[in-house]
């Protein structure tokens, strides 16, 4: 006689669990709040199309612009395709070294948000910790690093950012800059952004440390460091996702300003910033197109990233409901 297969009874209650959660979230106040928002959704159709062309960069452009071996020079300076002497082979025309435009703005995109994300991450765990930590232990380990955070704060990113990129590459090998500007970017960004997310995480932190399940936890004999990151991090979360969102359209920004001052990523793997670099060296002699068309994509890039965070600001706010 055969026994009966056992079922997996907790499928279905993860499923549950799973509809569950959806269904709360579509019919909750952040939902509702975006549903009623036509400048909003628009924004974010236009950021997941962009972040879908940049992550499919190599199935949807026509050319490799970073493969010199597939270039021709003869191609150079070709206008948009709907302009007198244009070529139907290249919609939004060719650069100096023969580059297709479009090609070139989804890979360029594509390195844009690589630093801007990398960057925003390396700024959120730094800025995130140590304001943990400042507004949990207090004392000398608080003043110390909150005035570091207020004299880094009394100068533009910008500044900050250059001044640790010019540091970086004296220090690294002459042979190894190339290969490691990206990384170098990154950190340059991401160093100059961490003192926002410090303050706000402190103030949330020196609230949170007083209330009662924070001290149950220390009457139980909880570590500080489980306190901190067990405990008080989840509970102060809310404010850094708007943050974030907001620093990531800051840190393409950035990006796209070193690159175009020519401390950003080599010419050969340009981002937005240098292909507009070097379209302003074209500008005025009637050639528009090699400057215009990047810079039209990073503002309408980095206004949609700004009109979510916005968006996600004011749903957030408890007092907006």
């Amino acid at each position: 006689m055969h026994k009966p297969v056992p079922t997996n009874s907790l499928a279905p209650t993860r499923w549950h669990r799973l509809t569950d959660t959806l269904k709360r979230f579509f019919d909750g106040d952040i939902f509702y709040s975006y549903r009623q928002s036509p400048i909003t959704i628009i924004a974010s159709i236009i950021t997941l199309l962009i972040f879908i062309s940049a992550a499919g960069a190599s199935w949807i452009a026509p050319q490799n612009p970073f493969d010199m071996a597939s270039l021709d020079l003869l191609d150079s300076h070709i206008p948009p395709a709907w302009d007198a002497g244009g070529d139907s082979r290249y919609m939004l025309g060719t650069d100096d070294q023969g580059r297709d435009l479009f090609s070139a703005i989804l890979y360029g995109s594509r390195i844009s948000l690589l630093v801007g994300f990398s960057s925003v991450i390396f700024s959120l765990t730094l800025g995130v910790s140590l304001g943990v930590i400042s507004g949990y232990i207090g004392g000398t380990v608080d003043a110390v690093i909150m005035r570091v955070a207020e004299i880094q704060i009394s100068f533009p990113a910008i500044l900050i950012a250059l001044l640790v990129d010019g540091i970086m590459r004296t220090m690294i090998p002459g042979t190894d800059v190339e290969r490691l500007s990206v990384s170098v970017l990154i950190f340059s960004i991401g160093i100059s952004g961490w003192v926002q997310y410090a303050r706000t995480v402190r103030s949330s932190t020196m609230v949170e440390k007083n209330k009662e399940y924070v001290q149950a936890a220390r009457v139980i004999g909880i570590r500080p460091g489980l306190i901190m990151w067990r405990h008080i991090l989840p509970n102060v979360m809310g404010p850094v996702l708007v943050i974030a969102t907001i620093h990531l359209a800051v840190a393409i920004i950035t990006e796209a300003t070193l690159s175009f001052l020519g401390v950003g990523v080599p010419p050969t793997e340009p981002s937005l910033g240098t292909l507009i670099r070097i379209g302003n060296d074209f500008l005025f002699s009637g050639e528009w197109w090699i400057t215009i068309f990047p810079s039209i994509f990073l503002a309408v890039l980095v206004l949609s990233v700004n009109l979510l965070g916005d968006w996600l600001r004011d749903a957030l706010n408890p007092k907006l409901r």
